[in-house]
């Protein structure tokens, strides 16, 4: 037989360079039968192994191996037999052939009997179900290049999908993600299905039972949605979603964008998800916006009011009239100076209020050990010590 070689210099020779055969023959050192046979074929020549190799050595012991590796799969996963272990028994059986040839044994044997991954295909009712993941991104922020963290809602039934960013994956990120969600969704889906999100529920315990987090739970309470969570590590399980994180990354997200804060970056990704509505999905009849119209009816009305999408803490003012968050440092009025304050901490901002009354108010920073001033919060203490004003910090 000749090699896939062979047949293209035999080709090229007769129909490019106008050979004949018995010419070509005596070139390559080859039959005039074999051209003229290379010259008849419609395809290429391809190898195709008609019996098993011989394997003298391994040969008498492959019955044995093959049952050695059938248990394997009934033994517990941390007491298999390895490679080496089969090598060692079959060596007390009176094996002399070599390790190599029974690992590559035990690889093709188990390429051979491993069962192809399958899937079922889900199919949801209008309004009944969601989807939600964090990813992340790149972006040029305020002329800095940066990570992001990207939050994605993604409706199962129209495939209507809602893409946020935040500066970090943090609770109150998650929360307020959810709650910006549901407004261009035009109300609250029945049940959301999530991965096993830390901002959402403590390590796993046992199997598939798990303590959610209290603030959690204040939160599903609010909204009235049940909450299953995906198998670890069993991403299809919310394919939708995962999907979605990856395509809002390559279609809303590239090139990079170019902006000055949050907010616009935000508007950005609100205005792509709203042109992405007249998307059609590989086998489906309608757009994605007018999948949603249909759904939209079936969803949960929107709360009467939001959720409160921050975290309260009690905090003590320092001699320097500010309190400190997340090892940051943030400026109180000093006419105002209270030694208990309360501070609120959302995704982009902080206050710090004093029995229900705002006293500041500060764009948050994800930074660490920053002091954080606004100059208005000294003057009432620079009218006192007019001296400091030269070398005061704020």
């Amino acid at each position: 037989m000749i090699t896939l070689e062979q047949y293209e210099q035999i080709r090229r020779m007769h129909y490019l360079e106008e050979k004949a055969g018995r010419e070509i023959a005596r070139l390559l050192g080859i039959s005039r039968q074999t051209v003229a046979k290379a010259l008849q074929r419609e395809h290429a020549p391809e190898y195709t192994l008609r019996k098993p190799r011989e394997a003298p050595r391994l040969g008498p012991y492959q019955e044995h191996l093959d049952k050695l590796l059938e248990e394997n799969g009934r033994l517990p996963k941390k007491q298999r037999y390895t490679g080496h272990k089969l090598f060692e028994l079959l060596q007390t059986q009176g094996y002399t052939g070599s390790e190599s040839s029974v690992q590559m044994y035990a690889v093709r044997w188990r390429k051979a009997h491993k069962r192809p991954a399958t899937f079922l295909p889900l199919e949801f009712e209008p309004g009944q179900d969601a989807q939600v993941d964090w990813g992340e991104a790149q972006v040029i922020l305020d002329g800095v290049q940066q990570k992001v963290s990207v939050f994605v809602m993604h409706l199962s039934y129209s495939r209507r999908t809602f893409v946020m960013a935040f500066p970090a994956s943090k609770q109150e990120a998650f929360f307020y993600g959810h709650g910006r969600a549901f407004e261009p969704f035009g109300g609250v889906p029945h049940r959301l299905s999530y991965d096993n999100l830390s901002s959402a529920v403590k390590p796993l315990i046992q199997g598939r039972v798990r303590e959610e987090q209290r603030a959690f739970v204040a939160f599903r309470s609010h909204d009235l949605f049940a909450s299953p969570f995906c198998t670890p590590a069993q991403g299809h399980e919310k394919g939708g979603v995962e999907g979605s994180v990856g395509l809002s990354r390559r279609n809303f997200l590239v090139p990079m964008p170019r902006v000055a804060s949050f907010e616009e970056l935000n508007r950005h990704l609100l205005a792509a998800c709203r042109r992405d509505d007249v998307r059609v999905v590989h086998r489906q009849s309608v757009s994605i916006g007018q999948a949603w119209q249909e759904e939209q009816p079936s969803l949960r009305p929107l709360p009467w009011r939001p959720f409160e999408c921050c975290v309260t803490r009690q905090v003590h003012l320092n001699g320097d009239s500010q309190v400190t968050y997340e090892t940051n440092r943030y400026s109180v009025p000093t006419e105002q100076a209270r030694q208990e304050l309360t501070l609120k901490a959302s995704p982009f901002e902080v206050q710090v209020l004093c029995e229900g009354t705002l006293l500041a108010r500060h764009a948050r920073c994800y930074a660490r050990e920053q002091d954080v001033f606004d100059p208005l919060h000294s003057l009432w203490l620079l009218e006192q010590r007019p001296g400091a004003f030269e070398y005061a910090r704020p």
